[in-house]
């Protein structure tokens, strides 16, 4: 009941911060004319410059709503980046199993399905990256029959489609077989999500079931796989606790350092403090397809780490990496000059501190905190050693960026 008031509230809210925009498009393929919405997220219209990536929502008349609830809430934590979604009204009636229809025989779309299969990815896609700003990365949903016919995008040797999340699928025959099959032979990255439930329709459960059996056990680099099997729910009411799910899944690796990650991961490395943060943005973009400034909060967590475990050689790369993402402020200098400081070379900490006076200030960084740390550091004498300094944690959760001093 919990998850199901929280849905309601996030589908009422949701409009608040976002728009919905009704579009059409006539579709040659199709022979027809097809409606679909586009709901843009909240920083769409005040950014300009924002490019997003698109998540298609294939039973868009009733999932849109959830999907994008969620979208939200995550977002406003910074646990999830914002992205154009696409639904495509599909009337959960006769509309639906025309689009998604196959051949009893080989398994793959025929007449009216095969249709829409390229009706998607020759002439939707192409709209809504003309039209929109968009990313080159693409996510697709659905539930039950829709949920089965997105994984034909994955029979491709290049899927226009680099996740799939396939909510209690009703498959086409073979269609486990080809999935695992597929998984086992992709040549670029790709995340692939499924789920049923205990409650679900048998035939979905083996079939989702027979998938996993081979599934997990694949040992492609190129593929992020999960599979879900939800207690106590039905076929329609997995959905709910499936989208957080799925979304968290795809974007682990997003969200800002966590108390937890502090804890388990960073803490325990022997070294590579500074590496860590610089492998986790190249994840983000490499994977995810998203170029972001690391977040101040992650800088901050990263010193801690360094300070905690004495390891002060890190401050020079994490300063070079610092100079490279936010060149014009005071951060890489800052980091410098801890590296001289705990290191005991005093006259080149002061040195440092003071090149802050023509640096930009950035978070609680100003100029004259540096300076003060230079004063505090005259006629110190030098004297290399290893100071122990208490450090606190990053916050378990994700702090506002700091905003440059004015």
């Amino acid at each position: 009941m919990k998850i199901k008031a929280v849905l309601l509230f996030l589908m009422v809210s949701v409009s608040v911060f976002s728009q919905k925009i009704a579009e059409k498009i006539q579709s040659k393929k199709l022979n027809e004319e097809r409606n679909f919405s586009i709901i843009t997220p909240a920083s769409y219209e005040s950014n300009p410059t924002k490019k997003y990536p698109v998540l298609v929502l294939l039973d868009g008349e009733y999932l849109a709503d959830p999907f994008s609830g969620i979208l939200r809430y995550g977002n406003y934590w910074d646990d999830l980046p914002e992205m154009i979604i696409v639904a495509i009204d599909q009337n959960y009636g006769e509309t639906r199993f025309n689009d998604s229809n196959y051949s009893e025989e080989d398994g793959l779309p025929a007449e009216s399905g095969a249709k829409f299969f390229e009706f998607i990815g020759f002439e939707l896609l192409p709209y809504v990256q003309q039209k929109y700003r968009t990313i080159p990365f693409r996510m697709i949903a659905g539930h039950d029959t829709t949920a089965g016919f997105l994984n034909f995008y994955l029979y491709k040797d290049d899927p226009i489609f680099n996740a799939f999340i396939s909510l209690a699928p009703e498959m086409a025959p073979a269609m486990e077989d080809r999935i695992a099959e597929r998984l086992g032979k992709i040549q670029k990255p790709i995340f692939y999500y499924h789920a049923t439930s205990t409650g679900d329709l048998e035939e979905i459960q083996e079939k989702t079931k027979k998938l996993d059996d081979v599934a997990k056990d694949i040992k492609n680099p190129n593929v992020i796989y999960r599979y879900d099997v939800f207690k106590n729910t039905s076929h329609y009411s997995l959905v709910a606790e499936a989208i957080p799910s799925a979304f968290y899944f795809i974007f682990n690796g997003y969200q800002p350092i966590s108390k937890l990650e502090f804890n388990e991961k960073i803490l325990k490395l022997d070294s590579g403090y500074a590496q860590y943060l610089i492998d986790k943005y190249d994840y983000i973009e490499k994977k995810i397809g998203i170029k972001m400034q690391p977040r101040m909060s992650d800088f901050k967590a990263i010193e801690a780490a360094i300070l905690k475990n004495k390891a002060y050689d890190e401050f020079q790369l994490l300063a070079d990496y610092s100079d490279k993402q936010y060149p014009k402020t005071m951060l890489g200098t800052y980091q410098r000059g801890m590296y001289f400081e705990k290191t005991g070379d005093y006259k080149r900490a002061a040195k440092e501190y003071m090149r802050a006076y023509t640096q930009e200030p950035i978070g609680d960084l100003t100029k004259d905190y540096l300076l003060d740390r230079a004063e505090a550091l005259k006629g110190k004498k030098d004297e290399p050693k290893v100071e122990e300094v208490p450090a606190e944690t990053p916050a378990e959760t994700p702090t506002e960026e700091p905003k440059k001093d004015e």
